[in-house]
């Protein structure tokens, strides 16, 4: 499913136009976006949990150089699901999506 998709089975859903389930969409990811961007994270209760983590400095290989290059620690973002989530997604689905 793609966002357009999205925005089309919430607004047959709801009855609220498409232009106003994209824009409540695009505000939301911005929001996500900006909450993660400043260190913080969002819990979503029975959905599951937008989070920075941490990744330590490592040593990497430049391949073409054939040189030890040190990756500095940095942060990125992950979803964690919701125990419920989770559940509900291994009781559904039966093969894997195409």
């Amino acid at each position: 499913m793609r966002k357009a998709d999205l925005v089309s089975s919430i607004s047959e859903k709801t009855g609220v136009p498409k232009v106003d389930v994209l824009v409540s969409l695009e505000t939301f990811f911005q929001e996500i976006k900006q909450t993660l961007a400043s260190g913080e994270n969002v819990y979503i209760r029975g959905f599951g949990s937008f989070i920075v983590k941490k990744r330590a400095k490592k040593i990497g290989r430049h391949i073409k150089k054939n040189k030890a290059i040190e990756i500095p620690e940095h942060f990125i973002p992950a979803f964690k699901p919701a125990k419920v989530f989770v559940e509900k997604v291994k009781q559904n689905v039966t093969e894997e999506p195409s």
